[in-house]
């Protein structure tokens, strides 16, 4: 070779060098394998992806960059570099960092914790480590406390106490003075706030807030879950003051400035035992021969002043919470259950979404604004549901709210099957245009006056259920369409796509039942989503394949920024049917009343924030709500500890499996140590655990006999004993 040539090759694998550094140090968070980095430098000739790939390897045995895994190389992190991120403890002590955008979570071992806990956002240092094992981060400090606030158990000495913290990621008890135990005893359930930990401390400092009870006592536990998501139970003295000093009265002033539609035939249909109304129809036919469709909503927005403790109050909570015997309102009962909640034959301030329609649902007009109502009826979902099916207004006593059988008037007979026929044609156009119908069956107690569980149904949703889903979901669509395209300010409810990994793992685990979903392109992955949830429907697997489907999906969050929603196929989708238990309905309202009086916009960063609050605040409440049916789920089966359920293995890890019993839907666990008959290893990539010697498998989606073998109502533990695999 010549001179020339050499210095011609030396110069390009000097550019490649080059190159590589430029990329891996532009995103130092990614990682890239060689095909991806020679598309970013253009490089196709077969010598030159040579030169890259034996670079690569110098590079990585000189320690230059980091392969951190199989053939996709990374920046080599200093340690003057460092990262910011969530961390996840786990139940060993061990956690993750969770860096947006990098590729691969960040590994600490619990030495290298120092004093973060978690879900705090923290700053780590990254420890690369050799032999071609993963790099290792260190804590190096905590930028922002998650929580401040634990539940735990008073372990009280002479002079001292520790609270011992029910949360199993939280891995040190907290030390009490005996001067800041708010006269808890031994054994007490308790909430206590961090205050400080001190450099030369075992555990940190701090102070019993509250006194919660005995544990395993019913009303314990359920303030218990509360405290752990720092959700209130109660209200403040004074927004309680504030709201009872409202003037509730329906004024004629007032009325002047509404359209009013106290006469036309209105009614509301909700659960059985529901104390607020918050969504009304109405009906009316037109001369021309199409209908006048009224949806009402409470309008909470006449009582809720901005920069008011009430309004402050509300925008903290951002939502009611459902637990399983109760529900935590966002608003206090002067308002909620009484004020805005929609009763029969009471005059009421709403908020309109009035539409013509024809009888094929086509819409032909629209108009939004303050009215005035009277509902003239209430209905439960099953008195509305023996309407359709019977197409009779004879309502009998077994389902009957009245508690007697009665007849209902025949207008509003025609009214309820109208709708009901408006409905089934918008729900078909909306499957057709690519919406996906998630209809998972809730799991619901029966409970006695003192709160115990005597026998559990499932609440599947019905015509009824669908008839005011899809008023709603018109009512919401129109309204953000109308504001959405004049690109104001205001508030989305969003749904991004799914994620293609896990929708791979979702495709992975279904076909283990003879099901499979269509990846090719968004039209065939919705239709074979919706064909799966239809298949699986009554099926031992349902519950199973239900969750995991909606795992699969992106969470809808509420954000100014708007992208549609991927779930109902809607390219504008807002929240506006529920301001007495969801805040961002309010501000809807709100922003939708300034544009209608032609008001200035507001800016879009001041509600960005409070749409992140809200969408925070959904999921404690979520996880509160889940944490007490589990809880519920416990108390039941403490009584039937002697008896054999069979259930379906719902999920596999490396200590156990997770079974739920297809009868009642409880699910718990069975500790792989506990199974005696093999030492059984856990098999990701076949989701089962596998037995050494016998090769005896139980895989996810297999139907297996179990007992109750142990209840913890205060950890909200539910232990099985494998009996054995249905034959």
């Amino acid at each position: 070779m010549s001179k020339k040539k050499k210095r011609a090759r030396s110069q390009r694998k000097n550019e490649i060098t080059k190159g590589i550094f430029t990329i891996l140090e532009k995103e130092p968070s990614k990682s890239f394998n060689y095909k991806q980095i020679a598309s970013k430098l253009g490089i196709e000739e077969t010598r030159d992806r040579n030169d890259l790939i034996k670079r690569l390897g110098q590079l990585r045995a000189s320690e230059r960059i980091v392969e951190v895994e199989r053939g996709k190389f990374q920046k080599k992190p200093s340690l003057n570099t460092c990262f910011t991120g969530k961390i996840d403890v786990t139940s060993s002590g061990n956690a993750y960092v969770i860096v947006e955008d990098m590729e691969q979570d960040i590994f600490v071992p619990f030495n290298r914790l120092n004093k973060a806990f978690h879900g705090d956002v923290v700053e780590v240092f990254l420890k690369p480590k050799r032999n071609g094992k993963k790099p290792e981060g260190e804590i190096s400090k905590v930028l922002e406390r998650k929580k401040s606030s634990y539940v735990g158990i008073v372990d009280k000495q002479k002079t001292f106490a520790f609270v011992r913290p029910t949360d199993p990621k939280m891995y040190t008890d907290i030390f009490i003075p005996i001067d800041k135990l708010k006269k808890a005893e031994h054994g007490d359930k308790v909430l206590v706030n961090l205050e400080n930990w001190p450099e030369d401390a075992d555990s940190p400092f701090g102070v019993v807030m509250e006194v919660l009870g005995k544990p395993g006592e019913h009303q314990t536990e359920i303030h218990a879950i509360l405290a752990e998501y720092g959700l209130p139970y109660e209200f403040p003295y004074e927004v309680e003051q504030y709201a009872n000093k409202l003037d509730t009265s329906i004024k004629e002033e007032e009325i002047a400035k509404r359209r009013d539609m106290r006469e036309v035939l209105t009614f509301t249909i909700d659960p059985k035992d529901a104390k607020d109304f918050d969504d009304a129809l109405s009906f009316q036919k037109l001369q021309n021969g199409n209908f006048e469709i009224g949806i009402h909503i409470a309008d909470v927005s006449h009582y809720l002043e901005p920069n008011t403790v009430l309004d402050d109050e509300a925008y903290e909570r951002a939502t009611s919470v459902y637990l399983v015997d109760r529900v935590v309102p966002m608003l206090p009962e002067i308002l909620s259950n009484r004020a805005c909640s929609l009763r029969p034959n009471e005059e009421k301030y709403t908020f309109s979404a009035v539409f013509e329609m024809d009888d094929k649902a086509n819409l032909i007009n629209q108009w939004f604004g303050r009215t005035v109502i009277n509902s003239n009826e209430r209905f439960a979902y099953e008195e509305a549901q023996h309407i359709i099916e019977s197409k009779s207004g004879t309502i009998p006593k077994d389902i009957s709210i009245r508690k007697d059988s009665y007849s209902v008037d025949g207008d509003v007979v025609d009214a309820i099957l109208t709708f009901d026929d408006l409905a089934k044609i918008m729900r078909k156009q909306r499957m057709d245009e690519g919406a996906i119908s998630f209809d998972k069956i809730e799991v619901r107690f029966n409970l006695t006056k003192d709160n115990e569980p005597d026998g559990v149904y499932f609440k599947e949703s019905k015509d009824a259920n669908k008839l005011i889903e899809e008023f709603m979901l018109l009512a919401n669509r129109k309204v953000a369409e109308f504001i959405g395209k004049q690109k104001k300010t205001f508030v989305y409810r969003i749904h991004d796509e799914p994620d293609e990994e896990k929708l791979l793992a979702l495709n992975g685990v279904i076909s283990r039942f003879g099901h499979s979903i269509n990846l090719k392109d968004k039209k065939s992955l919705n239709s074979s989503l919706n064909q799966l949830l239809k298949d699986v429907r009554g099926k031992k697997e349902q519950n199973l394949v239900d969750t995991l489907t909606i795992r699969s999906m992106s969470k809808a969050i509420y954000t100014t920024e708007n992208i549609g929603h991927y779930g109902l196929g809607f390219e504008y989708y807002t929240h506006f049917t529920s301001p007495i238990r969801r805040y961002p309905d309010v501000m809807v309202h709100r922003l939708l009343q300034s544009y209608l009086d032609k008001e200035k916009q507001p800016k879009a960063e001041i509600y960005e924030e409070k749409c992140k609050h809200s969408s925070d605040m959904e999921i404690l409440a979520a996880s509160a709500e889940r944490d007490s049916i589990k809880y519920m789920q416990i108390r039941f089966m403490e009584n039937h500890k002697d008896q054999e359920f069979l259930g379906v293995i719902s999920g596999v890890t490396e200590w156990g499996i997770y079974v739920e019993i297809i009868e009642n839907k409880c699910e718990g666990m069975v500790r792989i140590r506990d199974i005696k008959d093999d030492y059984y290893i856990f098999d990701e990539r076949q989701y089962a655990i596998v037995g050494e010697r016998r090769k005896k498998m139980y895989q996810l989606g297999d139907e297996v006999w179990v007992m109750v073998k142990d209840t913890d109502l205060v950890k909200r533990h539910l232990d099985f004993s494998l009996l054995g695999k249905r034959e």
